[in-house]
């Protein structure tokens, strides 16, 4: 142990067999106060200051020994540092799972048809093929004025938008909770109009299962 420096006295010894803490190597010397030398333990911070003749306490460990008892958490200075990466728990997912969206009931893979048109992310339906690179003529009744050309490609993809937009309000209206269900067939009634009405342009679809359908008095 150390000698007196500048006027403090002494730090006591003691025999190796004796059970103090001033053999421990977890108790260090600090200060002095009118105990004498008074320390910290490095696992048992809490105690405070006390002198190095305070008898052990199960965590005891001679001055010497290789290893250190294991710490207790939360009991040394060193802390394991936390992860303050975020928790990813993914579940499977069931697209015919219902979805309440301000009172707009509809299933997962109905809303994410909405997400995906609305990005321009949804697939288009194919073309038939005897009208790719075609081209639309509109003639104007007056032969001194000049006719116009649109391609197929331009006029297939707006007539593609209103399909896909008149099946989005089909779900609104089938899903909204303030109209009845007579309103709702009524509605529907309306849309399937539109259907009709739009079958002209069934011609231009490559696959059957993209087409119009209307009430059969519209087709």
């Amino acid at each position: 142990m150390a000698d007196a420096t500048d006027g403090l006295p002494t730090l006591p010894t003691f025999r190796p067999e004796e059970q103090v803490c001033g053999n421990c190597k977890l108790w260090s010397p600090h200060s002095v106060d009118h105990r004498g030398w008074v320390g910290p333990c490095r696992l048992q911070p809490q105690r405070g200051l006390y002198p190095p003749s305070a008898p052990i306490c199960d965590k005891y460990a001679p001055r010497g020994t290789a290893v250190a008892p294991t710490a207790q958490p939360g009991a040394g200075r060193e802390r394991t540092a936390r992860t303050v990466a975020p928790v990813i728990i993914r579940r499977r997912v069931d697209p015919n799972e219902l979805v309440d969206l301000e009172g707009l009931s509809m299933t997962r893979e109905e809303l994410m048809d909405i997400f995906r048109e609305a990005a321009g992310l949804a697939d288009a339906p194919p073309l038939a093929n005897k009208w790719e690179g075609g081209t639309v003529r509109l003639v104007p009744g007056n032969p001194e004025l000049q006719a116009k050309d649109l391609p197929i490609d331009n006029l297939f993809h707006k007539v593609v938008m209103i399909r896909d937009r008149l099946r989005v309000l089909e779900q609104k209206l089938n899903a909204h909770p303030k109209l009845s269900d007579a309103e709702k067939v009524e509605m529907q009634s309306y849309v399937t109009r539109v259907y009709g009405s739009l079958t002209s342009f069934n011609i231009l679809f490559k696959e059957k299962g993209d087409q119009f359908v209307g009430s059969k008095g519209d087709e």
